[in-house]
């Protein structure tokens, strides 16, 4: 049932942050009476889309099923009012026995407020079940929570030999179709993506999701001097939207340009991947997905704009000394400055290999 939930959950990637992804289930004498999800901010939470569809509410034409179920979350019921009222109160209301929760609140001022509760009045408390998978779903919103800033990832697709393009700057395709059909999936859970100038100008990518339906990420551009092409792909802002972070006083007439085209352009006193997070994470985003070249790449991982790293490798050898690498200059001298990653797992995605890991964090 906490699977369903996930599942449940999965429905709305990319549409949720600054909140949760969440889903519900109402279990009564072993059948489903109702489930939900949450949609988005603003939105009612899961709860109350499982429970309306178990017949609670004014509204309603049918007997309330909810009466003596359980009901399955992946994350512990609110007990604040937010832009919504409190969740432990309308399970209470519908007259729930027990409620099963995949992990607590993550957020220090509210965290085990709902289960306590619950509890309180009366009402089973079971916590704990499919706790790593609910973490997983969650983890940039969490991330958001605990340390106030969205969750950088850094993707990159790589040959054996360790290089992003050919000598003349050529890229495509390092990877198969399935690996970027999974890129493209990633992007749709993601509520940003960041490239820098250099991407634009050889690549000219599109930066969506490429899925009929699906959430698309916002584009974002990191431009110091704005020499950009006027025809690049990223300035249609019909399919989704594109941001350019600059320097102050940088290109007023391209600056202009952008604006025409829908484009929103912020100038900056400096242009640092921190800063640039730091204003993603005011829009209310828990998740930022890095695809630029490895000169911006090792700045955003010198100042702590990425924490997760994902690295398709292609069985591919191009050589080249002077080839693009996905990582720049990040000071090492000697191997055991190396960072490396924590939690790590690989997988064989089509004929690439896919590793995954977090870089280890400091103050944590």
């Amino acid at each position: 049932m906490m699977q369903r939930c996930l599942a449940l959950a999965r429905r709305a990637l990319g549409r949720t942050s600054p909140n949760p992804l969440v889903g519900a289930v109402v279990v009564k004498d072993g059948e489903i009476v109702g489930e939900g999800f949450h949609p988005c901010a603003g939105e009612p939470h899961a709860e109350v889309f499982a429970l309306k569809a178990a017949g609670v509410g004014a509204d309603s034409t049918q007997e309330n099923r909810a009466c003596g179920a359980t009901v399955y979350v992946n994350l512990e019921p609110c007990n604040h009012h937010g832009r919504t009222p409190p969740c432990s109160e309308a399970l209470i209301a519908a007259g729930v026995a027990k409620v099963v929760v995949g992990i607590v609140d993550p957020n220090p001022l509210v965290g085990g407020g709902g289960i306590a509760r619950l509890r309180a009045a009366g009402v089973e408390v079971v916590v704990g079940v499919e706790a790593q998978a609910c973490y997983q779903l969650n983890e940039a919103f969490i991330h958001r929570i605990v340390h106030k800033r969205p969750l950088g990832i850094l993707k990159y697709a790589m040959t054996l030999d360790g290089k992003i393009a050919t000598t003349s700057g050529h890229s495509a395709w390092v990877t198969n179709q399935d690996a970027r059909s999974e890129v493209h999936q990633l992007r749709a859970g993601c509520d940003a993506i960041i490239v820098g100038g250099n991407t634009v100008r050889k690549d000219n990518p599109y930066l969506t999701s490429h899925q009929v339906g699906a959430h698309n990420p916002l584009r974002v551009v990191m431009s110091r001097q704005l020499n950009l092409p006027e025809d690049a792909r990223l300035w249609d802002t019909a399919e989704a939207p594109t941001v350019v972070f600059t320097e102050e006083g940088s290109s007023p007439d391209f600056q202009s340009f952008l604006r025409q085209q829908g484009v929103e352009v912020v100038e900056l006193t400096s242009l640092t991947p921190e800063l640039v997070m730091t204003n993603l994470y005011d829009r209310g985003f828990c998740s930022v997905l890095w695809e630029c070249g490895g000169t911006l790449a090792a700045s955003a991982i010198a100042q702590g704009a990425v924490q997760k790293i994902l690295a398709f490798i292609a069985p591919k050898i191009i050589g080249g000394s002077h080839a693009a690498t996905p990582v720049g200059d990040l000071g090492f001298t000697i191997m055991t400055e190396a960072l490396t990653l924590e939690r790590v797992s690989w997988r064989v995605v089509g004929s690439d290999c896919l590793v995954e890991g977090y870089l280890p964090q400091k103050n944590s």
